[in-house]
């Protein structure tokens, strides 16, 4: 009997490979970087055939730090950097040009230009998503206009378009399969949340044709098999397929309307399960497919913080106030508190629920005796506190308070950070033992695609807890903190 689901988590510096056993535990891990590509000013690319070879080297690393053999595979599952838009040829498999990244602005003109035509509208209703260059549909629209050769495909039926899962199986199979799956597909603005199908009113203003879309799947099914691929045997089945922070939101086990996840990142991302009905947001916030598993569909509110893991790195090698990264907790630790010190990290604008690009970091209440302490510690605090903002907002359209958050990514590390956020929103914070939860969270839905776990609860057993951090905060000082936090906040 096989032993380990194999999950593939691309993401958007690297890709790693996660060896599963039944346990949830991992057996072995392998990882590659690929490189960054900057063509002019805001502009973000990919180079696909770099994107499979991280992916194809990980694979052999992962298999081989384990001392496992494939035919020990049950399955695959794959976990994706969203909104990553690639197009190659159906006849060649060629990609015809590098991927536009999901942080490539190149699309603002089109966005402008479809708000002064009234149609946000439309998209807000039908997809849950705003109309902003961070979502695919724009980024084909450009690829279609700009790339000759793009066009001349698409009218001949030849180009394919994908988000990186799509790219990823295409590969896999040999070229036999051409699908994405549901959550990735709502993060697309082509994908209507109500038919969880394509939309010819949200095609026709981006002028895509249907003809180069992949079909939509649901998670946790067998989409295709592997051919072909080195260190692999064929036939390997490819049955789970997620968004990164979708599938972060199912490896926290979050299978409850009410539960939610943040995954602290170079960025913060906020999920809560909302149920099996796509509730549209009056706070900011962004409506999204969670999973489609067993035939029932999840939805889920998401608000993203631009800068969390970011403001450290920028304490390290813009202010150079730490060393390393993890120098920040003990920094921040050696002061009662900030000193009055507010950090707002606005340093690329504020994401949900203020959705204010203008705005910038702000660094507010220093004074003779302010120390790098006082500094470090306003860091953390102003992470805490702008995703208090998103919980807020997610509490407010959900009509009552959440009783818990779960937590993952590198910051999900630092104790005094992960108390803070406790104290600012007043909930329990809960830190799983495995960390590793968006690859997690691909293994789970591909293993129970075939039956390597039987069900949900399966699933929920194998989540296990680190640490629980409880409220302490005085309640007058956490008002104190964000009453001067709003204010900075509209200083931004």
């Amino acid at each position: 009997m096989s032993e380990y689901i194999m999950a593939i988590d691309q993401g958007t510096t690297g890709t790693t490979v996660l060896l599963v056993d039944r346990f949830g535990k991992v057996a072995a891990k392998g990882y590659r970087e690929f490189p960054q590509v900057f063509p002019q000013a805001g502009w973000v690319e990919h180079d696909p055939e770099r994107i499979w070879e991280s992916t194809v080297e990980s694979i052999r690393s992962a298999l081989q730090a384990g001392g496992i053999g494939s035919t020990d595979i049950a399955a695959i599952g794959i976990t994706n950097q969203r909104e990553t838009t690639l197009v190659w040829d159906r006849t060649t498999g060629r990609p015809i040009q590098n991927a536009i990244v999901w942080q490539c602005r190149r699309t603002s003109d089109i966005c402008r230009d479809m708000k002064q035509r009234g149609l946000e509208p439309l998209y807000r209703k039908k997809t849950g998503l705003v109309l902003d260059p961070y979502f695919s549909g724009t980024k084909l629209a450009w690829i279609l206009r700009n790339n000759p050769e793009a066009a001349r495909l698409a009218a001949d039926g030849r180009l394919a378009f994908g988000t990186v899962d799509s790219f990823l199986v295409w590969r896999l199979t040999g070229g036999a399969a051409h699908v994405t799956d549901v959550s990735n597909a709502s993060r697309t603005l082509l994908l209507d949340l109500e038919s969880l199908a394509f939309d010819d009113e949200l095609l026709e203003p981006l002028g895509i044709p249907r003809s180069v879309l992949p079909a939509v799947c649901g998670n946790s099914v067998v989409v295709g098999r592997t051919h072909g691929i080195p260190n692999l045997i064929d036939g390997i089945p490819i049955s789970g397929m997620a968004g990164d922070q979708q599938s972060a939101l199912f490896g926290q086990a979050c299978f409850e309307p009410g539960e939610g996840k943040c995954t602290f990142g170079t960025g913060a991302f906020m999920l809560v399960n909302v149920g099996d009905r796509p509730l549209p947001s009056s706070h900011g916030l962004l409506t999204t497919v969670a999973w489609t598993h067993g035939g029932q569909t999840r939805y889920a509110f998401e608000g993203s913080a631009f800068i969390a893991g970011a403001a450290v790195q920028w304490l390290r090698d813009g202010l150079q106030i730490i060393r390393v990264a993890s120098d920040i907790e003990p920094l921040a630790a050696s002061v009662p508190d900030s000193g009055g010190v507010v950090f707002v990290p606005a340093l690329t604008g504020l994401g949900a629920p203020h959705w204010r690009p203008e705005a910038r970091g702000a660094l507010l209440g220093i004074t003779r005796g302010t120390t790098r302490g006082h500094i470090a510690r306003a860091a953390l605090e102003g992470i805490a506190l702008q995703n208090r903002d998103i919980m807020k907002a997610m509490a407010d359209d959900l009509g009552g308070h959440l009783a818990s958050l779960r937590v993952d990514g590198g910051a999900a590390a630092n104790d005094l950070l992960m108390q803070l956020q406790a104290d600012l929103l007043g909930t329990r914070v809960l830190r799983p033992s495995q960390v590793e939860t968006t690859g997690l969270g691909a293994a789970f839905l591909a293993g129970l695609g075939t039956g390597f776990w039987s069900s949900l609860d399966d699933v929920r057993s194998v989540w296990q807890l680190d640490r629980e951090f409880v409220p302490s905060m005085e309640p007058a000082t956490a008002r104190t903190l964000i009453e001067t936090w709003d204010s900075a906040v509209s200083r931004a």
